[in-house]
């Protein structure tokens, strides 16, 4: 997300660090190279003008120039411009009395069906009770993808009657959901390939038929100034009353995401990171920014952890870490733990000052990793896995021979979980290994 937006706004910041003391100058040329990388984003030209006309504004004036740490004032600016441009965060409007009707809107393509499920099944995890709508009734393959989907996260989805117009089939949907007492409706309309004026009325009558409390376009990030484009004309037909973005985990630039809340006015509510049903974010602008100008995204982080991982378990092994008494069937334990987070190099992103890390791995890489570890770890007894050190030569060749891996890499392995056992022994003696000295 945002990889080389993130490189080149660190380069200019580094910059500006090495020369202490700034002037007018200088900030006008860091200035001329934000613009740049933000261009080269993909963010709208526009938008590139007014955020930079604001931060120069503050940038030479008296909070940078008589700043004992000028650069880190700069810095400072650029991430609460870049909050200003991104928008408040808000919340969906579920008020009044239910069912609530969301109704998703957008283009083919843009991910739509799979956003309805997610969207469905954080608000039950919210303690609604959703209700999935196929309202595509031109694309057979949405409703069948969207009754698997539904299946898989058993959340109940309507269909209605093919031969049904889609309002007759939202209405009926919604009639459904009164009976069932549904908190919730999730209409997945009719995509289309570009903006379809016949489409576009079919739309405007669902929404009149169903008055949906939200009215969701679901734009494909990857798509940069087109779905800014694509915005503006759902918004001018359909009064869109917000946003969410697609696939942001896929785009290096991050252009939609800056342009879309400034020039539409319409706010982002929530940003798809992945392909998993869990990968659906709150849209936070703070920490978006913080992403941005690479550094990391620890509320984000911990909310993931505490919505997936077991916290029993995570305590216990914790404990055990501390006391020095932990083995590889925890450190297997905590591998599967871990995975449930999603890719390895998204966590480090979120991580403050491990974002640059996070560009160098490549995604296969260490998926690839974390299974040739498991692989190992399970090729091996309960006992070796208790005690490693019982884990001799023929063992060892054993263990690669049954994971499909070398000795070699199960040495690796062994090695690493040592250092690691080393470490929270020292930890727990109250004397810390090195790295941990320097950052403390």
């Amino acid at each position: 997300m945002f990889e080389s937006l993130t490189r080149k706004l660190q380069e200019v910041f580094q910059k500006l660090a090495r020369k202490g003391y700034l002037t007018e100058a200088d900030v006008d040329s860091a200035l001329r190279e934000v613009r740049l990388a933000l261009l080269e984003a993909d963010v709208h030209y526009q938008v590139v003008k007014d955020f930079l006309a604001r931060v120069r504004e503050r940038a030479v004036g008296a909070e940078v120039m008589k700043s004992l740490t000028p650069a880190q004032q700069v810095v400072k600016i650029v991430y609460e411009e870049l909050i200003k441009v991104l928008g408040e965060g808000e919340k969906l409007n579920l008020a009044g009395k239910p069912p609530h009707v969301i109704m998703l809107v957008g283009l083919q393509g843009s991910g739509k069906t799979t956003t309805a499920a997610k969207l469905a099944l954080k608000l039950r995890k919210e303690g609604h009770t959703p209700l999935l709508v196929a309202a595509d009734t031109r694309r057979p393959a949405a409703v069948i993808q969207l009754e698997v989907l539904g299946r898989q996260l058993d959340i109940p989805v309507y269909k209605g009657e093919p031969s049904l117009p889609s309002p007759q089939i939202c209405v009926n949907a919604l009639n459904k959901a009164r009976a069932d007492y549904n908190t919730v409706v999730i209409l997945d309309t009719a995509g289309r390939l570009h903006i379809d004026d016949e489409l576009m009325r079919e739309l405007e009558e669902v929404k009149r038929a169903t008055s949906p409390a939200e009215t969701l376009l679901v734009a494909d990030a990857m798509t940069g100034q087109d779905a800014v484009r694509v915005a503006q004309e759902f918004h001018k037909r359909l009064g869109l009353t917000g946003l969410i973005l697609t696939k942001l985990d896929g785009d290096a630039r991050g252009g939609a995401a800056i342009s879309m809340r400034a020039v539409t006015g319409v706010p982002i509510k929530f940003v798809g990171v992945g392909e998993k049903p869990q990968a659906l974010e709150e849209f936070h602008p703070d920490r978006l920014a913080s992403r941005i100008l690479g550094m990391g995204d620890v509320l984000t982080l911990i909310e993931k952890a505490q919505e997936v991982m077991d916290q029993e378990k995570a305590l216990k092994a914790s404990e055990k870490m501390l006391r020095g008494e932990f083995t590889l069937e925890d450190f297997l334990v905590q591998i599967k733990e871990l995975k449930k987070l999603g890719p390895i190099s998204q966590l480090l992103e979120l991580i403050p000052g491990f974002s640059s890390l996070a560009r160098e791995i490549p995604l296969e890489l260490t998926d690839r990793q974390l299974k040739r570890v498991e692989a190992i770890i399970n090729s091996m007894t309960p006992e070796e896995r208790r005690h490693p050190e019982i884990i001799n030569a023929s063992r060892k060749r054993r263990i690669a021979k049954g994971s499909g891996t070398t000795v070699q890499e199960v040495n690796e392995l062994l090695v690493q979980f040592r250092q690691v056992q080393k470490m929270m022994k020292e930890v727990q003696r109250g004397r810390l290994p090195g790295f941990l000295r320097f950052l403390s």
